[in-house]
């Protein structure tokens, strides 16, 4: 007989995304380091990525879905919801098909890739809301602040996974 979902999996992804939740809401407190709209060190991307690495797809979709539907109520800024769902999810399709073309190896450049795409997906769903052409004049500067950040996710998720035990998340 076929279970219709695994508590424990269900469980983790509960918590898992918990996590990135958390670590959203506590990035949001900080004060950006510079002075372009948009920049910001994503940390809670570390999650979604850990999960793409030892989950399914879908998994992942789930866990990212509900960091931004929670992160709006919580934080109040339902402005933003348009512009996390639009990076988010073009972020996670990246890192999906970079993941799987990589065989899950170099998950630095899952990370930084996954990075410069979110900044895409945010800057293309501020152009169709603004309609301003001027707005792709951020992109070099969201490119060079995706690579340094999407490397940062990349390695600490290539940490996480090394040094905490499959046990636990599967």
């Amino acid at each position: 007989m076929k279970k219709t979902f695994d508590v424990k999996r269900l469980t983790t992804l509960a918590l898992l995304t918990t996590i990135a939740l958390t670590i959203f809401v506590l990035e949001s407190a900080i004060p950006t380091l510079v002075p372009i709209p948009g920049v910001k060190l994503g940390l809670a991307n570390i999650v979604t990525l850990f999960v793409l690495k030892r989950y399914k797809f879908s998994d992942a979709a789930i866990v990212l879905a509900m960091r931004i539907i929670l992160a709006t109520i919580f934080t109040g800024q339902a402005v933003s919801f348009i512009y996390s769902v639009s990076g988010g999810f073009l972020c996670l399709i990246v890192m999906a098909a970079v993941n799987k073309l990589l065989r899950g190896q170099y998950i630095f450049l899952t990370g930084i890739l996954g990075a410069v795409s979110h900044n895409a997906g945010q800057i293309l769903a501020a152009f169709f809301i603004l309609r301003l052409s001027g707005i792709f004049a951020y992109m070099p500067f969201l490119v060079i602040s995706g690579v340094i950040t999407g490397l940062f996710t990349g390695l600490v998720c290539f940490f996480a996974d090394r040094y905490i035990p499959k046990k636990y998340t599967m």
